[in-house]
């Protein structure tokens, strides 16, 4: 089959960025709502809402979706890996920073390059699109590299916590590939977020319920509008979103714009959480969009 997913247009590079600010705020969302709620069980149950949702958006449209039509198996491989890729940040947030978190885990994007690269002849990148990723990852190290000095843990708990990360970010690749890879890379949207939705859901609830999470005192309006904004707003309409775009854009391109999520997070966290800022934020978020624009240009 000919690929005919595209570059992208600024239509796409607007609706990343949206989505990047939007995913830059949940970091924030979920460490206001930790001391009630753990993350794990946030992660799980927003999936659940988000995946009831889906399903109604499904019926209410009459969106097709069959069990039988060869997305089964890898819809099930691909919401395994979305669920234990949440679990390893949630465990990974008890050892390490969130800074550490941050950096290691969006290093998502080098990894799915890497494996688009060898298993898709349309996603393989340039001299250009490489020095461009390595500008990005550079400048997130730069844009963090502040935090990491001062947030200081024991170094046995840090590592194991900055592995899970990585892990995390193997896994969010591991995903993409999968998508790309399988009879998902043409399935509704609906139908691929379905999948993860409902893997996390039932994996996260599980491990929270395994550790005894399922707490609910404390619930007030604040913790509500918490859970609807990362139910709704994060987990269904910016994933339905970004498997949208990856049904129609080169999924390397889209991939590069992941970088600019830590650095919108670090942004929300000033304005809601008064974390300070310095001069290595503002030359760490110049490299990475230097390293966006280089993968986004190719010749012919």
């Amino acid at each position: 089959m000919i690929s005919t997913r595209k570059n992208l247009d600024g239509f796409a590079i607007a609706v990343m960025v949206l989505l990047c600010i939007c995913w830059g705020l949940q970091q924030v969302a979920i460490k206001l709502a930790a001391p009630v709620l753990s993350a794990s069980m946030q992660l799980g149950l927003r999936s659940a809402l988000a995946a009831m949702l889906v399903m109604l958006l499904i019926g209410v449209r009459r969106i097709p979706f069959s069990l039988r039509d060869g997305s089964l198996l890898p819809g099930i491989a691909a919401g395994v890996l979305f669920a234990v890729e949440f679990m390893c940040i949630s465990i990974g947030l008890n050892y390490t920073s969130a800074s550490h978190m941050s950096v290691f885990l969006y290093t998502a994007p080098i990894f799915t390059v890497m494996g688009l690269h060898w298993l898709i002849p349309a996603e393989r990148m340039q001299t250009s699109q490489w020095l461009g990723i390595v500008s990005a990852f550079i400048g997130v190290a730069i844009a963090f590299s502040a935090a990491l000095q001062t947030n200081a843990h024991d170094l046995g708990d840090m590592l194991i916590g900055d592995a899970l990360g990585i892990l995390g970010g193997i896994l969010w690749a591991a995903t993409t590939v999968v998508i790309r890879r399988s009879k998902l890379s043409e399935a509704q949207p609906t139908t691929t977020l379905l999948y993860q939705l409902t893997g996390a859901a039932v994996l996260l609830l599980l491990f929270s319920a395994a550790k005894g999470d399922f707490q609910l005192h404390a619930w007030d309006v604040h913790i509500w509008i918490n859970l609807l904004f990362q139910s709704v707003v994060i987990a269904f309409i910016s994933y339905l979103t970004w498997f949208w775009l990856l049904r129609r854009y080169l999924a390397s391109r889209l991939s590069v714009f992941s970088f600019l999520t830590p650095l919108f997070g670090v942004a929300a966290g000033v304005v809601f959480l008064h974390d300070p800022i310095s001069p290595r934020f503002v030359m760490g978020a110049t490299l990475v969009l230097t390293g966006i624009v280089l993968v986004n240009f190719r010749r012919n």
